[in-house]
């Protein structure tokens, strides 16, 4: 699931680049190692997409465990697959988030990673999670809040517009990075920890790859949010003068607890 999901190749695409910045690698990592997968563990990652992380789980969880990857889009289904063909214990499967296809409490482990942004109901798909997980399994929980996404530009209203269509188009959900501990608790997690880091970019085509600027700066002409000349003087500036671009990116690390009876 991605900020630009238009064909497969280009989701997958999109998806590869981000996970291959730097910021990418830290923050997966850091919440993998927060995730304490032991050896045996069944591990579920809701909205797995091409299957990024899906060979870093398995090593986690060894060769007695289980990964189990669900997307509800079918091409990045048959690309995970694929990717993990050699993986005896990956199995990836097209679900939806909101309906997941497990037993209770048969999970030992969960993320969702940059997935609540899209989905129809947050609240649901966390429900849904805390519903297959046992007492006491972990979550971690990754989100960009886009309603906070700033670009320097010498016209604050250009840049206002712009960041504008992003929050309200781009993503469905667009400050769902802060209400993640509000919705986690409220699906009957308790939090372990959470986490804001602000995203820094500083120069135009790293911000090209994670913000798809030119892209997205076409359809927010197209929408009518900027036109055509000030999106012509917007992508010059940023693409000639200092780049510098931010946006909050939430992490959360929950544990689920006993349903109520």
């Amino acid at each position: 699931m991605t900020i630009s999901a238009v064909t497969s190749s280009a989701s997958t695409s999109y998806l590869d680049a981000v996970a291959a910045t730097d910021a990418a690698r830290s923050y997966k990592q850091d919440l993998i190692t927060a995730l304490a997968i032991a050896p045996g563990h069944r591990v579920l990652d809701v909205g797995c997409g091409p299957g990024t992380d899906l060979a870093a789980l398995a090593e986690a969880a060894g060769p007695a465990g289980a990964v189990l990857g669900i997307d509800q889009d079918p091409r990045m289904v048959a690309t995970a697959q694929a990717r993990m063909a050699d993986r005896p214990t990956v199995l990836v499967r097209h679900a939806d988030a909101h309906r997941l296809p497990f037993e209770d409490h048969s999970i030992d482990r969960a993320r969702a990673d940059r997935v609540l942004m899209h989905v129809a109901d947050p609240a649901a798909v966390l429900a849904e999670i805390h519903r297959v997980l046992r007492a006491g399994g972990l979550l971690t929980l990754a989100e960009p809040d886009w309603d906070t996404l700033a670009v320097d530009h010498t016209d604050l209203a250009v840049s206002r517009a712009f960041t504008r269509y992003v929050a309200e188009r781009v993503n469905r959900n667009q400050a769902i990075g802060r209400q993640l501990p509000r919705l986690a608790v409220h699906a009957g997690y308790t939090l372990r920890a959470v986490r804001n880091e602000a995203v820094v970019v500083t120069d135009f085509q790293t911000a090209e790859t994670i913000l798809g600027l030119r892209r997205n700066t076409e359809r927010a002409v197209a929408a009518g949010y900027l036109t055509e000349q000030d999106a012509a003087a917007w992508l010059g500036h940023l693409t000639a003068d200092t780049f510098f671009a931010t946006v909050s990116f939430v992490t959360v690390v929950a544990e689920s607890a006993l349903a109520l009876v």
